[in-house]
């Protein structure tokens, strides 16, 4: 397959569900957790973005991939309790965990594209990421796309 030609632009539709806020799937300790000196580091505060891609699979005829991730993220979240919590800052400027247990913001996206359509091999940077990811300031988001 060819790649993909930058003269002809791809055209597509993302259509995003509500973003949602999952929380783990049973109660956590609800407690302040310094963060060490090297993760208090300003400069190494950033939001990564990446996409997913996941392949069909016949055994998960009555499931998509968004809801296994929304299940197994839940759960997740009872182990690793603080990521389900806020970041604040305390004296003197120290960063904590506030394991409050509000959750991880969600977002589902379809999007009326396949995989092929980008080119074979995939261009790095992957083309049309503002298109594909929704960025928040300061939140880590979660956005799971089916791809046609």
């Amino acid at each position: 397959m060819a790649a993909i030609d930058i003269h002809t632009p791809l055209t597509f539709t993302v259509r995003r569900r509500a973003p949602e806020l999952i929380v783990p799937a049973e109660p956590t300790p609800r407690e302040l957790k310094p963060l060490s000196d090297i993760d208090d580091q300003k400069r190494l505060l950033m939001q990564v973005s990446d996409i997913i891609v996941y392949s069909r699979n016949p055994k998960m005829r009555n499931k998509t991939p968004a809801s296994v991730i929304r299940e197994a993220l839940a759960k997740l979240l009872v182990f690793y309790y603080p990521f389900a919590g806020r970041l604040k800052e305390g004296p003197p400027g120290k960063l904590m965990a506030d394991c409050s247990g509000e959750g991880v913001l969600f977002i589902e996206a379809e999007a009326d594209v396949t995989l092929d359509q980008f080119g074979d091999p995939l261009p790095l940077p992957l083309p049309y990421m503002e298109e594909l990811l929704m960025m928040f300031p300061a939140r880590v988001a979660f956005l799971i796309h089916h791809w046609y």
